[in-house]
């Protein structure tokens, strides 16, 4: 299997990478700067050149033609709602218009929980983050593209456990990067779970059964 990561030099992203690597697939995705190259070289993918922000749709089409999958974990990072909106909102577009012209159907994104840090005073700049990828999960949903959209609670350095809990709806909590990844991974190759947003947390399910339990629902 053959995916294109955007956001391959991420936090999540490159565990990402790394996973499918050693299983086995074939791994593809963007990145701008040398030391990024050197990173992915590290893990046997040799990457594309090139930037979210300023490639257009056509480039990109041709960057990741031939891959059965696109994951988007691409994210500003707070880095200011220009950004935000470069990455998050307008790279969610001409992301989904390159698949569209690359013929590529199954589509991974990576969101937020809509509800993150609700009993908290967030500032300006988080809230037009939220409604950013809320508009980024709609766009994915009225592509027509054969789309997964999965929400991670609060993201942990911590090792990942291996052992989730995914669902429509779930507690804002925490859950690991490793497991982000992981789950991620599993996702890829398990094609029957198809147009859902899915949100992921810590929890006692190992990865395997709780996808699982989704194909019987």
């Amino acid at each position: 299997m053959k995916i294109f990561i955007l956001g391959i030099t991420g936090k999540v992203g490159f565990r990402l990478a790394r996973i499918l690597k050693e299983r086995g697939d074939e791994v593809d995705g963007l990145y701008r700067q040398t030391d990024q190259a050197q990173m992915l070289a590290s893990i046997g993918i040799t990457g594309t050149f090139g930037d979210l922000m300023s490639i257009d749709p056509q480039r990109l089409a041709q960057a990741m033609q031939g891959s059965d999958a696109i994951v988007f974990s691409a994210g500003a990072g707070g880095a200011g709602s220009d950004i935000t909106e470069a990455i998050d909102g307008n790279g969610i577009t001409k992301t989904i218009e390159a698949a569209k012209l690359a013929s590529i159907k199954r589509f991974l994104l990576v969101s937020v929980f809509p509800e993150a840090w609700r009993e908290r005073h967030m500032h300006e700049g988080f809230e037009h983050y939220i409604k950013v990828k809320k508009r980024a999960d709609i766009e994915l949903t009225q592509s027509g593209l054969d789309w997964l959209i999965l929400r991670p609670s609060a993201l942990k350095e911590t090792p990942g456990a291996g052992t989730i809990n995914l669902g429509v709806a779930q507690l804002h909590t925490e859950v690991s990067r490793d497991d982000v990844a992981a789950t991620l991974a599993a996702l890829l190759h398990t094609p029957m779970v198809s147009r859902k947003i899915l949100e992921l947390t810590a929890g006692n399910t190992p990865i395997a059964e709780a996808i699982d339990a989704l194909t019987t629902i």
